[in-house]
This record gives C-alpha cells, structure tokens and sequence, in this order.
C-alpha cells in the first residue's frame, strides 16, 4: 500500500470516528451527530439553575455484598452462613439503618466503617440503589443459563466493564461516554465560559468523552501547570505563543497552547476565592480514621472531592463578580479510588483474632468513602447548592458472594450510593432515606445467581444514569440520544430524583 493510499485511508478512519458510525446502528449514528443541533436547541430553553454531576468510580469492582448487609435475622444468617468466616461482618457490628423497612419488609446495616453514610441516609440525603449492573436487556437466570437473551460482552473484564459502566452502551463499540454526551447536549446552557462543562480529578476518562465538549483534567491542587514552568518563564512563554507563525498548523499548536495556559490561570485565580477557609467551615480530611480508630491513612477521594467542592463554589460564582466566577449553570465531575479488586487481604480475618473482619483493606476504603462523602454533603449545605448537587457511585461490577478463601472473585450486579439534597421531605435533588430497586436473595444458585455467587442485575446502569440526566435537564425525549439502549428496559426513571 503506497502512502497516498494509506493517508486516505487513514482520514477516513478519522471521518467515520468523528461521525460517530462505529456506535453500531444508523439510527444511533443519527442521533449522536445531530448532538450539535440539540445543543443549539438548548441554549433556547429556559434552564437558568444551576446543577452538577458528581461521578466517584470506585476502581476495581467494589464488594458490596459488605456495604449493605440484610439484618432481618434468617436473611443474616444466610449471609454469614455464606460469608464466614473470611468476609462475614458480625451482625452487632453493623450500623444499622433503624426505622427503615423497605416495600419487601428488608431491614438492613452498613459496613461497620461507614457512620457518616448512617448519618446522611437518616438525614434523608443518601439513597441505596440495589443490584444494578451492565445490561444488554432485561434478563433473569433463566435467560442466563440458556442463552435466549444477550449478555454484556467481557463480563467479568475489568477493563471492558469499566468502559460499558462509563459509556452506558454495552454492545456497541464505545466512542463517547454517557456524561461527555449530556456534557454536549448541555453545554450551550453555559455560554462562554472560560472552563469546560466536564472536570476531571482522575486524569482522562470514558466517562467524559463527548463530540463537542472536552473534558478538563485538573489536579487536586488547581490547574495542571507546566513543570518547571513559571513567573517570568511563563509570561515569556505565553507572548512566544501569540505570535504570527508561518504555517497553519503551528498557529494551531500556539493557539491551544495558549488556550491551556490562559485557561489554567484563571482557573487557579477562580478557586483561590473559593479556598475551605473562605467557604466551608468544614475540614476535609488529609487522614481517615480507620473503624477501630487505632489508625490513619491518608484520603485520596477527599482530596479530590475538597478541589469538585471549590471547583463548584467557583461555576457558580458570576462572572461579574468581584471574585471572578465562571457564571456556569451545569458541571459534570469525575473522581476515582482505586484499591478495590480484593482478591486477597479484604479483611484482617485471622484464626487468632476473628473479630478483625471489620478490618483491613476493604473497610479502610469504606471509611475513606464514608468520611469524605459527608464531608462534600456538609460542604454544598453550607455553599446553599445541596439541591444541585449530586454525587453517585459507580464501580467495574460487584463481587461473588462466597470468598475465594482470602477475599471475593469479580462479580455483575452490585448495590450504589446516591447522595444530595435536604431530604426527602423537601425540594432536595435526592431523595434519599430510602432504597430503590430489588435486593437479590441472598443464595448460591438462587434465583439471582449465575451458578457461583454473581448477582444477575435486575436494574440496568442505562435506568440508574438515565434518572440523574433527567434531573440534569436532559429533556425526556433526547434521553434515547444520551442512552441509546433505554427503550429496552420497562422503567427509565427509578424516582430516587425529585
């Protein structure tokens, strides 16, 4: 093949990305490409509020068999009876969820880490989302094992699983994710402002991907500066760049230089106004205290979740004030943990010592997540923006519910956290003190069971994402565009938004 061939071969490789065909049908190519003219649609409308998205993918695939244990005494039983003695939380360990039974007469703990997630499900600001998961269509066991209904490709594959749960389109090869594709519908809303609808504290993405808009990757410190880089060097650097060049490509290469450079400063100029001394009488914490209190560890999720916090603070600041806003009405974040894929060492369970279940890796994570979460809750009721401001969980899959001897093997279906909002009784976003979904019956080769311990998801992550971009502002009838395989499923708004 000669170069000229190969060159067009190549553009055209880039135009049919670009165009979006690689999302399999042509009614999904039509639908994404026709993005642009929706976003032109909604900067007609009427959103004049302002609301954001915050996404904390907890990297690995969390075992959330031990964030949310059934206490009802035969159910307990079967889960220990199961557990034990490796992962089996001690029922009088648990922080229980008093006064909640949900429709299907199930009462239930949290992992014995997580008081402050107690705290914010009493409050009415935390919802539990049941045995969610990728799904091609609705299936059930019987489906499962014979085959009649398709699967999610690569079930059990991190990589291929982290993707479909950011992308919300299992079965077709991925282009955008689902927030870069509300970031596109949405982005008009926000007018001119200086910085991109989509922020990351995680580096790049799937999440975040879209056609028009591109996400912003900043570090938990500001703006990702060039290193070594600063004061009289940068100013120089930043004249050099606007400069006349003699070709069109290097005028390009100066202009998105100088865009990044520009972009960071007043990023860094924005969040100075907004540091934890000026707005939040709450401290963030660097260390989290592991359950028996007898240590500490430094909190990668809180770090990040502190810098969304200001970062909010700053969107939602006017551009004409003395402090110098973004004047944005929608932000989309997204924060990452990894440590989660714990096929050895979850717990501290030893012969000697049994009790240390409620120990080790698994519950130092759930008290990173559990201390930082309500630190963020605490920190938009003081900005006022609790309404509109929401944070979810999202996770490779869950895990078997036996253990592998020294922790559990890669699941499907797995329990999620939704947190915001002043409680179910009043206008909040979330309405929370509550669960929503079905709680798989807790039993190997059950009817929720592929055969070893893998919940069959009987809610899809395209229903899950679909209720929080309906309160985002995506219009119902462009739902389909952002979530493409939606049709499928009986139920596209769970009602866990108000």
């Amino acid at each position: 093949m000669n170069e000229k061939n190969a060159s067009l071969i190549t553009r055209r490789a880039f135009l049919r990305r670009a165009a979006c065909a690689a999302m399999g049908t042509a009614a999904m190519t039509a639908a994404i490409r026709d993005l642009r003219f929706m976003n032109a649609a909604v900067a007609q409308s009427n959103i004049s509020d302002y609301k954001a998205l915050v996404c904390i993918f907890l990297q690995g695939g969390n075992d959330s068999n031990n964030l949310i244990v059934p206490t009802v005494t035969s159910e307990y039983n079967n889960y220990a009876a199961i557990r034990t003695p490796i992962l089996a939380l001690p029922q009088g360990s648990l922080q229980t969820l008093d006064g909640y039974t949900d429709p299907a007469g199930h009462t239930f703990g949290l992992h014995p880490a997580c008081p402050e997630l107690k705290t914010l499900f009493n409050e009415g600001k935390l919802a539990l989302l049941f045995n969610t998961g990728t799904l091609v269509a609705q299936i059930d066991r019987t489906h499962y094992l014979n085959g009649s209904v398709a699967r999610p490709p690569q079930l059990f594959s991190h990589a291929d699983q982290q993707t479909q749960w950011q992308t919300s389109v299992p079965d077709q090869p991925p282009t955008t994710g689902w927030g870069g594709r509300c970031a596109d519908l949405l982005n008009s809303v926000n007018g001119n402002a200086p910085v991109s609808l989509s922020v990351s504290l995680a580096g790049a993405n799937t999440f975040e991907v879209g056609n028009i808009v591109s996400q912003y990757a900043v570090s938990t410190g500001g703006a990702i500066a060039l290193q070594g880089v600063s004061g009289a060097r940068l100013a120089a650097l930043t004249n050099i760049l606007g400069l006349p060049y003699p070709n069109l490509q290097a005028n390009a290469y100066a202009g998105v230089a100088a865009h990044s450079i520009n972009t960071g400063a007043l990023l860094n100029n924005a969040i100075t106004n907004s540091a934890p001394t000026n707005f939040f009488n709450v401290a963030f914490p660097s260390t989290i205290t592991t359950p028996n209190g007898g240590s500490t560890f430094n909190s990668s999720l809180s770090s990040q979740l502190k810098m969304v916090a200001r970062l909010i603070e700053a969107g939602n600041r006017a551009t004409g004030s003395p402090t110098n806003g973004f004047g944005m009405k929608r932000q989309i974040f997204f924060c990452q943990v990894g440590g989660y894929d714990l096929h050895t060492g979850q717990t501290n369970y030893s012969n000697n010592n049994p009790n240390n279940v409620i120990l080790g890796a698994h519950a130092n994570l759930f008290a990173d997540l559990s201390q930082s979460l309500l630190v963020f809750q605490r920190a938009m009721e003081q900005l006022g923006l609790q309404n509109q401001v929401t944070a979810f969980t999202a996770s490779d899959f869950g895990r078997t519910f036996p253990s592998n001897g020294q922790g559990s093997d890669h699941g499907w279906g797995s329990h999620h956290l939704i947190c915001g909002g002043a409680g179910a009784t009043s206008s909040g976003s979330v309405l929370g003190g509550r669960t929503y979904g079905t709680f798989p019956t807790l039993a190997v080769n059950g009817p929720d069971d592929t055969s070893t311990g893998r919940w069959i998801p009987t809610t899809s992550i395209d229903q899950y994402f679909a209720t929080l971009a309906t309160w985002f502002g995506v219009d119902p009838g462009n739902l389909p565009v952002v979530f493409p395989n939606l049709g499928r499923f009986t139920t596209p708004n769970l009602g866990f938004m108000s």
